[in-house]
């Protein structure tokens, strides 16, 4: 996959993630140049399991699954630069660095995350990821991924 224009589904996003709900914090992938960048999108619903419980009167969409969302987008940029990784490896969470929660996010936002290549030596890959609603800036950080 070399095209920056092509999308990707919900069902190609999870032939590369083990993730499932409840816990599939991405819906679809708008951009992706591998090696390089990826945007996804994740729309926020009422309906969602954790508004039960944050903010039950005013919900609040977890600042942790927003970072989580993130780590998502960029393991499938991870699979997707190096593809024979796909169905043999995990990409794990390593780290992260620098986090700014700049404003809330709620049911009815659509929240698009970009995550960009920082460095990539071998299994490692150190990312920058913003989130952002309605093209503004919600949360960013830098994470740090690895294949496992």
């Amino acid at each position: 996959m070399s095209s920056s224009s092509q999308e990707i589904d919900i069902a190609e996003i999870m032939r590369l993630l083990p993730h499932r709900y409840p816990f599939i914090l991405v819906d679809r992938i708008l951009e992706v140049e591998p090696g390089k960048r990826i945007v996804g999108l994740k729309n926020v619903t009422i309906n969602e399991h954790f508004f039960q419980g944050h903010f039950p009167t005013e919900p609040v969409m977890p600042g942790v699954l927003i970072l989580e969302g993130m780590a998502q987008v960029g393991a499938i940029l991870a699979y997707l630069s190096d593809q024979e990784m796909i169905g043999n490896k995990m990409v794990y969470f390593a780290g992260i660095d620098g986090v700014r929660f700049r404003q809330k996010v709620v049911p009815g936002d659509q929240l698009i995350i970009e995550v960009t290549v920082n460095k990539h030596k071998r299994k490692l890959w150190k990312l920058d990821a913003t989130a952002f609603v309605n093209e503004k800036k919600v949360t960013d950080a830098q994470l740090m991924a690895t294949f496992g």
